[in-house]
């Protein structure tokens, strides 16, 4: 691994490749060379637009409601021939300024980002499955917030919708960043399928160099018989992930002294302030299994009107293993070394305390059981009314992680440790919409209406425990418990305001309360703090208004302007959290973060080509954002979220797309998108070092630059070739831009990878594909250390 030497406070030390510093100009000149061409070749056989206006977003797949805002969208077609795709999420790869991160497959802590947020703001972006929410509204992190992508396979998927911004009165405030749609299937005839996926990583960072491997059976079943049609899909995931965590300890500048045991096999690196520290094992290699179920059932009790059921189940079994690169030389042979409770060891000649050392090796195993089952009533008459309703709940009926806390080696087998209970934690939702066409297909407004209910529930009691491996629970070491609740109602008009012109007017009325908190804590000298949080409520209207204007038959101009409420989670409010040695407090008295989002979209679109920029705008008052840093009362850093002042978010995207691309069945699409994210103010910063200010800096995790690009070949219909790349840009992880050292352990850093994919459609049943994924095996961070080159194969049989 290259060391990297820090430079000054206000400026990254971490020194990119010439390929990946080269990128940006490449990127940019690409882009618009593809949509300049896109524009020039199609000037002559553009088709006129049969429809007299033409909406900026599509029918909502969850309901009557039209959402007038920017979408994307693939289908199950396009992510068979480009993506390599082992869970559902991966889909994802190639939308514009939309990324998840995902470390590895079977990962469970997958946080979605968007134009403006970033991977620890879960709760700033909705993800439906059907009209059913994904989202794990109980927090708003990276962690037990992220999103239950493992409820869906993806051998379900029709297609995927995403809507970026805030624009539609249908949805909360946590739509600001963006609102994902996946959108499943049902059978039309009897159908069945099975595909079987398994991928090999090679991975090699400081002194881990090893294969690991996945393997993902899938299969589902279905029919239709009548009015009543079923669908059955079962997934199974073997996975190994590589390190994602590393042990690490401070430089020491004591010499060592005496006959301390020499231990060998530090690798010296710097964190991500600079500070210089040895690295001394690598942790959190996980292996997971995990099982989804899932059952689907529909019946048309007229031939407009239909009523389905769902229930999906999940389990997850994950146990980590974490290696030492220590040797004690001290004896006659060397032993691997995971320090001691007490006494110092010799490092490279300096002195360092042997129970620092082993508070950098634990283990964890998880265990983990969620259902999720919703009903649905749905109206769909084309006519003067569409509703639609439905009712969802998740519960995690287990949700167990034991973790170690006694001294390597012998916490492998056995001893003290912790348990994290978050069985009983779930929500609930419900909604109910309309439209209205006065007089049908002809009508100049559709009225759309409905109201929305919630309810999030976060358990989280941590127990003390003799046998962290196999024992039962001993006394409370820390208890998080509360809820949350929502009731809305909204209204939205389309207008059309001329053959030419459509206006969308609505607004979003919201009634919001926390109740039930409770932290309990034992404070450094032994003693508990059990606490009743207090109960708080806040209600807001959130306007909305977009207008469409269909210039010709190639171009549509659209501006849009709305207002979010993003109620804090439950797990902001609530939820105390110790990982390592830092401290996260609870804080009930957090506003809702108030946003202010405008997009101006400029989009032309022909029989083979479609060109898109978007100029955007976001204005967040009140911003929910955790900091870090030493408070008094407090021997370890304490993160907690606060109220920032103001943050403002600016940029500009552009999106491209050609077929035929000057040869025949070359398809290229594209996406580039520059962000400058600013906080503004922020009265509540305490300062981490001497002379530091989050004035002016960039707002944390929100890359500056972004950029997909994909190549895909179809000679015939039998075969796909793709090429494709993902850029993603310098980011910040700290509201004072100290992280000054991106490329290292808990850095976020720019990186560039490139992706293959070669499908074979064999005949109607059979079809085979193979990819890699990272070709070019860029090392990178963002915070983690993510995958480096991995290859696919993948076999598919449709009945």
């Amino acid at each position: 691994m290259k060391k990297i030497i820090p430079s000054s406070a206000n400026t990254s030390a971490h020194q990119p490749g010439a390929f990946t510093t080269a990128l940006r100009p490449i990127v940019i000149a690409v882009m618009a060379s593809l949509a300049s061409t896109t524009m020039a070749q199609d000037i002559d056989n553009a088709e006129p637009d049969t429809h007299t206006v033409v909406v900026t977003g599509s029918t909502n797949y969850s309901g009557p409601v039209n959402t007038p805002a920017t979408i994307e969208t693939v289908t199950v077609k396009e992510l068979s021939d480009t993506t390599n795709v082992m869970n559902i999420e991966d889909a994802l790869k190639y939308f514009p300024s939309v990324m998840v991160r995902k470390r590895f497959n079977g990962d469970t802590n997958e946080p979605v980002t968007s134009r403006t947020t970033g991977v620890n703001a879960s709760a700033r972006t909705l993800v439906f499955a059907d009209g059913v929410l994904l989202s794990t509204l109980v927090n708003n992190n990276n962690g037990n917030g992220s999103p239950q992508w493992f409820m869906v396979s993806p051998e379900e998927i029709d297609s995927i919708d995403v809507m970026y911004g805030p624009f539609s009165a249908a949805y909360a405030g946590n739509s600001y960043g963006a609102v994902i749609q996946l959108n499943t299937r049902m059978p039309k005839q009897f159908e069945a399928t099975v595909k079987v996926n398994v991928s090999k990583q090679n991975f090699d960072l400081y002194n881990t160099r090893k294969s690991y491997k996945s393997g993902d059976l899938n299969a589902t079943i279905g029919n239709r018989q009548g009015a009543f049609s079923w669908f059955i899909s079962a997934n199974h995931l073997d996975s190994f992930g590589q390190p994602i965590t590393f042990g690490t300890i401070s430089q020491s500048t004591k010499t060592a002294t005496g006959a301390l045991p020499v231990i060998t096999g530090a690798i010296s690196d710097f964190n991500r302030t600079g500070g210089a520290i040895e690295v001394i094992s690598a942790g959190n290699i996980a292996h997971t299994i995990q099982d989804t179920a899932k059952v689907k059932l529909a019946y048309d009790l007229t031939p407009q009107t239909s009523l389905s059921y769902m229930l999906g189940f999940w389990q997850n079994s994950a146990k980590t293993q974490v290696t030492t690169y220590l040797n004690n030389t001290s004896g006659v042979l060397a032993t691997p070394y995971y320090g001691a409770a007490n006494g110092n060891v010799n490092i490279g000649g300096y002195s360092y305390s042997a129970s620092s050392i082993a508070g950098q090796f634990s283990s964890n195993n998880t265990q983990q059981e969620h259902w999720i089952q919703s009903l649905a009533l749905d109206s769909k008459n084309n006519g003067t009314w569409d509703w639609n309703a439905v009712v969802s709940n998740v519960r995690y009926t287990t949700d167990l992680t034991r973790s170690s806390t006694g001294i390597y080696p012998t916490a492998m087998i056995t001893g003290a440790g912790r348990i994290t209970d978050a069985s009983g934690t779930g929500w609930t939702t419900v909604d109910a919409k309309a439209s209205y066409r006065p007089d049908a297909n002809q009508s100049q407004h559709i009225l759309s209406f409905g109201i929305h209910a919630d309810q999030f529930k976060l358990v989280s009691p941590t127990y003390n425990t003799t046998d962290w491996l196999n024992g039962s629970t001993g006394a409370v070491y820390t208890n998080s418990l509360g809820k949350t609740q929502t009731k809305a109602l909204w209204l939205q008009d389309e207008w059309h305001i001329s053959p030419t012109l459509l206006a969308t007017l609505g607004g979003r009325y919201e009634q919001w309360k926390a109740l039930n908190g409770y932290n309990y804590a034992i404070a450094s000298n032994g003693t508990g703090f059990p606490v009743n949080q207090p109960s708080v409520a806040h209600n807001g209207f959130s306007p909305k208004a977009t207008l469409a204007w269909k210039a010709n038959d190639l171009w549509q101009i659209t501006g849009s302007v709305g207002r979010a409420l993003r109620f804090p989670t439950v797990g902001e409010l609530y939820q105390n959290v110790q990982t390592g040695t830092t401290y996260t407090q609870a804080n009930p008295y957090l506003k809702p973060e108030d946003v202010t989002s405008t997009e101006f979209a400029f989009e032309r679109k022909t029989k083979e080509s479609r060109v898109r920029v978007s100029v955007f705008g976001e204005l967040v008052s009140d911003a929910l954002i955790s900091q870090t840093s030493t408070i008094t009362g407090y021997a370890t850093p304490v993160s907690f979220t606060q109220n920032i002042d103001k943050t403002r978010q600016r940029g500009i995207e552009l999106v491209a797309e050609k077929d035929n691309a000057f040869i025949s069945g070359l398809q290229l699409s594209g996406s580039l998108t520059f962000v400058d994210a600013l906080i503004l103010a922020n009265s509540s910063y305490v300062p981490t070092i001497a002379g530091a200010t989050s004035i002016g800096k960039h707002t944390p995790y929100i890359p500056d630059w972004r950029a997909t690009l994909v190549a895909t070949y179809r000679p015939d219909t039998k075969w796909a070739y793709t090429l494709a790349g993902r850029y993603t840009g310098r980011q910040y992880a700290t509201v004072d831009n100290t992280d000054i050292n991106p490329g290292t352990y808990q850095g976020f850093e720019s990186f560039f990878v490139t992706d293959v994919r070669v499908h074979y459609q064999v005949n109607r049943q059979w079809s085979v594909s193979a990819g890699i994924d990272n070709l070019n095996n860029e090392k990178y961070y963002l915070y983690h250390p993510f995958s480096q080159r991995t290859a696919y194969a993948e076999v598919k049989y449709t009945y």
